[in-house]
């Protein structure tokens, strides 16, 4: 996951909307480019597309039953510059326990890389904390992300221990959770 960090501009966030997605999309892959470039094979990150992941982000926001917040950062004038979805810790941790309940996850949260540095990401984020109805949110980042994990660092997140180990293009990807007391 990449996160932005604090400025001086003001964002507002809201909850994103079905005409978001495909802003949102556009988001998410630039995001991914930006922050993985180096920690992820070029051939992966080249692979991704704008368009699948709208057409995937649709069918997951139409779902009466999922339980994700998508959240939304819009710029000074109106264009959505970052994205963030939270909800229940999802999965099975890496030692092969279920996730306490009572734990909520942040899913994801990126920032278009031009606004990074800007306040995007921290806007984000807080209203993430702001919103939890959980309380403690746990989070996974790429070991290498250097720049994410001082971001989620400086919001009082720490690693906890817990591993986990992705591919891209047969690539191993690790990750780290980091968890906190949610702003209750």
């Amino acid at each position: 996951m990449d996160a932005t960090g604090a400025g001086e501009a003001r964002h507002s966030v809201r909850e994103m909307t079905e005409s978001d997605i495909d802003a949102v999309a556009a988001v998410r892959v630039s995001g991914w480019r930006h922050a993985y470039a180096g920690l992820m094979p070029q051939s992966y990150l080249d692979g991704l597309s704008v368009t699948a992941y709208a057409e995937q982000r649709r069918a997951t926001f139409a779902d009466p039953g999922s339980a994700v917040t998508n959240l939304v950062a819009e710029g000074p004038d109106g264009a959505v510059v970052g994205w963030a979805a939270f909800g229940p810790a999802q999965g099975s941790d890496p030692e092969g326990e279920a996730p306490d309940e009572d734990e909520g996850e942040l899913y994801a949260l990126y920032a278009r890389p031009d606004v990074i540095g800007t306040g995007v990401g921290r806007a984000l984020l807080d209203e993430v904390l702001r919103r939890a109805p959980y309380p403690a949110v746990r989070l996974w980042v790429l070991e290498g992300n250097a720049r994410a994990r001082r971001f989620y660092e400086r919001a009082s997140f720490r690693p906890d221990g817990g591993v986990l180990v992705d591919e891209a293009d047969g690539f191993p990807v690790p990750e780290l959770r980091y968890r906190r007391a949610a702003r209750r």
